[in-house]
């Protein structure tokens, strides 16, 4: 995907309507870990790669954490939708934000 596209997915995301999910969270046993985020010019997290490489829009990365497929993040509902974020830990170096780029 280009990084076009990563930002059209994102944009559509944050239009959209306010919907009702439960949160959840992945347990790191057998799941993919997320190694590194592209944002796009206002540094909004808009796409996620994991350890395997696989190259995640939003909305998809949104998807597996609900379905418990990604280790160390969570899905909570804010701002009228769901938001993807690392689970609260007390390390910093650890939160999405502060993930390499790719």
């Amino acid at each position: 995907m280009s990084e076009k596209d990563f930002e059209q997915i994102y944009n559509e995301y944050r239009n959209q309507s306010e919907s009702q999910s439960t949160p959840s969270q992945a347990n790191a046993e057998g799941k993919e870990q997320i190694v590194a985020v592209r944002k796009n010019d206002d540094g909004d997290l808009i796409a996620f790669k994991t350890a395997s490489g696989r190259e995640l829009d939003y909305i998809t990365a949104l998807e597996e954490a609900k379905n418990g497929n990604l280790a160390h993040v969570d899905v909570f509902h804010k701002y009228g939708r769901d938001i993807i974020r690392s689970e609260p830990d007390g390390m910093k170096e650890n939160n999405l934000d502060q993930l390499p780029e790719f």
